[in-house]
């Protein structure tokens, strides 16, 4: 059965929003260019994976991801083809729901984003008070787009 990831992202207002559960240090770099295909490295604290990501909705997309070795990882990121992004993961749950909210660094820098994910496109979901403007279909918030044409050339 094919992997489905399928999310909602969205702007934040860094003021309003609650602590933490948990936080951890994300790098990633994508190794290739075809958005139908994309093929992205992460590290996250000292874990590695490589994930592919198929085309889909501004929703909802085919996504693999598999572990791999950390030193593999360091080496391919220096294989991308964009410089990597890095950021850190805050996890905060909200009325059943685990929210990551992604504070970016470097060139991305004064970025903060939320994601949730979802079981099913047509699923209603409650909003925080701390979101301010949804922009799951805005091309420019995605991290291959933001690899690119980071948030601080806008």
């Amino acid at each position: 059965m094919m992997a489905i990831e399928i999310e909602r992202k969205f702007l934040v207002n860094q003021n309003l929003l609650p602590g933490s559960t948990k936080s951890f240090a994300l790098e990633q770099a994508y190794l290739n260019d075809d958005p139908a295909r994309l093929v992205r490295i992460r590290i996250a604290d000292k874990k590695a994976f490589l994930t592919i990501k198929g085309k889909g909705s501004a929703i909802a997309r085919p996504e693999y991801e598999y572990e791999i070795p950390y030193e593999d990882a360091r080496e391919l990121i220096e294989m991308a083809i964009y410089p990597p992004i890095k950021k850190v993961r805050h996890i905060i749950p909200y009325e059943g729901k685990k929210w990551e909210v992604d504070f970016f660094s470097g060139a991305n820098e004064g970025l903060i984003l939320a994601e949730v994910e979802l079981e099913k496109e047509s699923e209603q979901i409650v909003l925080p008070e701390w979101i301010d403007k949804e922009v799951t279909g805005d091309n420019r918030f995605f991290n291959y787009e933001l690899s690119k044409q980071p948030y601080s050339t806008w």
